[in-house]
């Protein structure tokens, strides 16, 4: 299978699954993926699409280097402005999700909050957390792509962007996507340990570090992940992949 056809599949079924785990909102929130080896042509979804609802042939194929109104060519226009630029200055961001998913988002509108290592799963989180705390409106401007692009600098995986959700980039949709699930998970309990009003019982630098590295090296977790989360599709709903 050639690696636009595959890319279009697993990227689809992302969709399908951020709508099943509810962290979709309305036909907003977008995700794309690069085909290319520069990381300039990308996938992402169309204007207006529903993620429940995306097959792989929807998935509008785009170039950083195109110009004019990005609705001239199917894409909404915040998606435009964030994901060209993060692609064009972010060369390992193979995949860029971006979603207000419930949970991440809750602690990205606390005043200077910072991800605790709290558990393992946020463990996995340590020291690849960027944050951005200058909320100024809708992403409309190119000059916002560019900043928020800086963001990730050279070893970030993750942006906390404040008061308005998260931004995630991987190697692959799977390692991407991957992320994603793991930051919702290690933020709901972060939240729910929060709600409690007892102090954190916070993780040692050390340890954390050395967890995440294990998360790092356990062998092919984000791929099997996202195997078996199209094996289900595959059963349930193979139009996710037409």
């Amino acid at each position: 299978m050639g690696l636009i056809k595959q890319t279009r599949r697993e990227l689809a079924a992302a969709f399908r699954w951020a709508a099943r785990l509810g962290y979709h909102e309305a036909v907003a929130n977008h995700f794309s993926a690069a085909v290319s080896e520069d990381g300039q042509r990308f996938l992402v979804n169309p204007v207006g699409s529903h993620f429940s609802r995306i097959r792989a042939r929807d998935l509008m194929l785009v170039d950083t280097t195109q110009t004019g109104e990005s609705l001239s060519f199917g894409v909404d226009p915040t998606a435009w402005v964030l994901h060209s630029h993060i692609h064009r200055h972010v060369p390992r961001a193979r995949c860029i999700l971006h979603t207000h998913m419930k949970y991440a988002t809750t602690l990205a509108c606390l005043e200077d909050y910072e991800f605790q290592m709290v558990d393992q799963n946020a463990c996995r989180f340590h020291d690849t957390i960027a944050y951005d705390r200058n909320y100024s409106g809708l992403a409309l401007d190119p000059e916002e792509g560019e900043r928020v692009a800086r963001l990730f600098g050279n070893d970030k995986e993750v942006l906390f962007l404040g008061n308005h959700g998260v931004m995630v980039i991987g190697q692959s949709v799977a390692e991407a996507f991957d992320l994603l699930y793991y930051l919702e998970k290690a933020s709901e309990l972060q939240v729910l340990a929060l709600s409690t009003g007892r102090t954190l019982s916070i993780i040692p630098g050390e340890v954390a570090a050395h967890a995440a590295r294990q998360w790092r090296e356990y062998p092919d977790a984000a791929r099997l992940h996202m195997d078996a989360l199209m094996a289900i599709l595959d059963e349930e709903s193979p139009d996710y992949a037409k």
